[in-house]
């Protein structure tokens, strides 16, 4: 029987090829075909511009954001262009369609989730602009998966990651507050490559930074981040710097310039590597290691919120479940009759 259904699916997705493929040969030899298909695709990419612009100036996101809500879109304009409409003419069976596309092309289940709350977001915008009087993504959704747990290190990874910078040196010393204070806030990459001087009071013990959506909000530091940021500003920064002038606080290791979001990725792998810790370490896991530890020894996920500056308290929640993860790991070792 499941033979016979594989065999049933074979057959109708070749009939579909076939028909598509007789679609592109048709479209190729007749000139009025390629000028509507070349329409088409026009529209669909102004649309689809449109509410990138909109994101930008009105939600004020990221470049890295937009560019990967652009990518997204990408794929739900290649696929309007396979079925011979533009993207504002699809109906909800071509959207299922296109979820199942995503789902066949090996993607995992959270990316899936991800483009298809890009694709509502694109269509919520469409009927907001008037361009459509409904929606056909409303309550659209990718197949539900177990979420996964966020990666993060053991207090004593942490502490071997941050003895790895040479501190007798300009750029090691940098690179020790980077850690630190990176470790200390919990902060985003894009939010520690771009704090300015100004933003860190070391004397009070806090920062400001900018988080998404351009909310701002107010971060402790701690006294050993304080004291390896005061380290690099008595004297590292000049010495990178060179009599040259820069905005941020951290910059490059040539001077001059502020150290980039893929700059400290490099040194962050660098130093992981040094110490031996497991492939696959960035910036979001010395985050997650910061909200991990805070809550294993007792502070609320209310404060954990505000500190990492998650709009919505169920995207800090996520880190009860290591914790949950963690005690029965622990029943199941040592319980006598797990």
């Amino acid at each position: 029987m499941a033979k016979t259904r594989k065999r049933t699916t074979a057959r109708s997705s070749g009939t579909r090829q076939a028909s598509k493929t007789k679609q592109t040969s048709k479209t190729s030899a007749n000139p009025t075909l390629r000028g509507q298909h070349g329409a088409r695709v026009a529209d669909s990419t102004a649309l689809i511009d449109g509410y990138l612009d909109h994101l930008r100036v009105a939600r004020r996101l990221a470049d890295h954001t937009l560019g990967s809500y652009s990518r997204d879109l990408g794929w739900l304009l290649r696929f309007a262009e396979r079925e011979g409409a533009s993207v504002d003419r699809l109906d909800r069976a071509q959207l299922e369609a296109f979820v199942r596309d995503l789902m066949a092309a090996d993607f995992a289940p959270r990316s899936v989730a991800r483009m298809v709350a890009c694709v509502r977001g694109l269509y919520r915008f469409l009927v907001l602009d008037r361009r459509l009087e409904t929606s056909p993504a409303d309550d659209l959704r990718a197949p539900k998966s177990w979420p996964a747990l966020p990666k993060y290190l053991s207090i004593e990874d942490v502490d071997r990651l941050l003895e790895q910078p040479d501190t007798s040196t300009a750029r090691g010393a940098r690179d020790r507050a980077l850690l630190e204070l990176l470790y200390a806030t919990g902060m985003r990459v894009s939010e520690l490559v771009s704090l300015k001087p100004a933003d860190v009071n070391l004397e009070a013990g806090y920062l400001t930074c900018m988080g998404k959506g351009s909310k701002e909000r107010i971060v402790p530091i701690g006294r050993e981040a304080t004291k390896w940021v005061q380290q690099y500003l008595g004297a590292a920064r000049g010495e990178l710097l060179r009599g040259r002038r820069s905005p941020r606080l951290f910059v490059n290791a040539r001077g001059g310039s502020a150290l980039s979001r893929v700059g400290f990725w490099k040194v962050l792998k660098g130093y992981g590597s040094a110490a031996g810790l497991p492939h696959g370490l960035s910036p979001h896991v010395l985050r997650h290691s910061f909200a991990t530890h805070l809550l294993d020894r007792g502070a609320d996920l209310r404060t954990i919120q505000a500190m990492l500056g998650h709009a919505d308290l169920s995207t800090t929640q996520i880190y009860t479940h290591i914790l949950d993860a963690r005690l029965k790991a622990i029943y199941d070792e040592y319980h006598p009759r797990r």
